[in-house]
C-alpha cells in the first residue's frame, strides 16, 4: 500500500464519524458568556462611583485651591 492510499483511506475513515460539534462544544460559549456577563456587571458596579462623594472633592478643592502648582510640560 502506497502512501497516497493509505492516505485516501485515513481520510474516508475520518470524514464517516462526523457528528454535530457545536453541541459536543456548547460549554465553551457558555463559559464565555458567563465570563463576559460577570465582567459586565463589575464594570456597571462603578457607575457614579465619583459623583457618590462629591461634597468631599468639593471641599478638598476649596481647601487646597492655592496648593495647585503649575509644572510639567508647558502648564
Amino acid at each position: 500500500m502506497t502512501l497516497a492510499t493509505q492516505l485516501i483511506a485515513f481520510a474516508a475513515e475520518g470524514g464517516a464519524e462526523g457528528g454535530n460539534v457545536m453541541l459536543e462544544t456548547i460549554v465553551f460559549p457558555i463559559i464565555a458568556i458567563c465570563v463576559f456577563g460577570g465582567l459586565a456587571l463589575v464594570t456597571s458596579s462603578y457607575r457614579h462611583v465619583a459623583n457618590r462623594h462629591a461634597h468631599k472633592a468639593e471641599a478638598f478643592a476649596r481647601a487646597h485651591e492655592g496648593d495647585l502648582r503649575q509644572a510639567g510640560h508647558g502648564h
